[in-house]
């Protein structure tokens, strides 16, 4: 057989983010990345249309993956991925859950209340960047996960999202309106429009800034702060705790458990 093709997929509450892993011997590099809206009601023919149409606008054929690996937060759409896979690459993906190797023990009072996405960016930040280690997801819910010196997941903090913010402050203010999610000229907005965009933004990486420090107060000052998620360059910039963003965080974590459990599967 040759080197394997690697679709990596990681299904969130708002989007669902794909990756295309080429590898050559044991190295991958990730070759194309796209980003759908997560649709709980779409079929897996219609998902078969969008997935054909990715591909080939990169000028591949989806009969070029040969392994495939998924991730959900959203247990309804699991079914609809499997028979997607199924379809297009002639077997279902490996799905991350119970039973499979992560290398990471689990510290939660209740493990599988943890989820898939959390326990996936845990492992790529202690792989990538060691421990101890806070990965910061900025998602539908920003998350703050927490990985100690050992590689344990220990835990972490849930937030609000930015965008989940954003729009309840907009429903519940009749006289507000939605504006784009942006550095303000200024902190102190001199129109309604700054007004907003300097709170979210500000008070926003004010708020990512006071938990990273409260949780090293908790893991150690050492501690690593990595940033991913849609918005991570936005809000890194204007914090002081986040040391690096990595926006395919998840893709690399979804890489390293197919890895982790490759010989498995074969």
């Amino acid at each position: 057989m040759g080197d394997p093709v690697l679709l990596v997929i990681d299904v969130g509450n708002t989007n669902v983010t794909l990756g295309v892993f080429d590898y050559q011997g044991p190295e991958a590099t990730l070759s194309h990345h796209w980003r759908l809206s997560t649709q709980r009601t779409q079929t897996s023919d219609e998902v078969v249309i969008s997935m054909t149409s990715l591909f080939a606008s990169e000028g591949r054929q989806p009969r070029d993956v040969t392994h495939a690996i998924l991730s959900s937060v959203v247990p309804p759409v699991v079914p609809i991925w499997e028979r997607v896979c199924t379809k297009l690459f002639g077997h279902a993906p490996q799905i991350v859950g119970p039973g499979i190797r992560t290398g990471m023990p689990v510290r939660y009072e209740n493990p599988h209340e943890v989820g898939a996405d959390r326990i996936v960016n845990a492992v790529a930040t202690f792989e990538i960047y060691g421990g101890p280690a806070i990965a910061v997801d900025f998602g539908t819910a920003t998350t703050f996960d927490c990985i100690s010196a050992q590689g344990e997941y220990l835990g972490g903090v849930i937030c609000p999202g930015i965008q989940i913010s954003m729009e309840a402050l907009f429903e519940r203010a009749s006289k507000l309106h939605r504006v784009e999610i942006a550095r303000p000229k200024s902190v102190i907005g001199r129109t309604t429009t700054g007004a907003l965009q300097s709170g979210l933004l500000y008070g926003y990486a004010g708020l990512v800034d006071s938990m990273n420090t409260r949780i090293r107060g908790e893991l150690g000052s050492e501690a690593k702060v990595v940033a991913t998620g849609g918005l991570a360059r936005l809000i890194a910039a204007e914090c002081t705790t986040i040391d690096h963003v990595a926006p395919f965080l998840t893709l690399d974590g979804l890489r390293i458990l197919f890895e982790k459990n490759r010989h498995d599967r074969a």
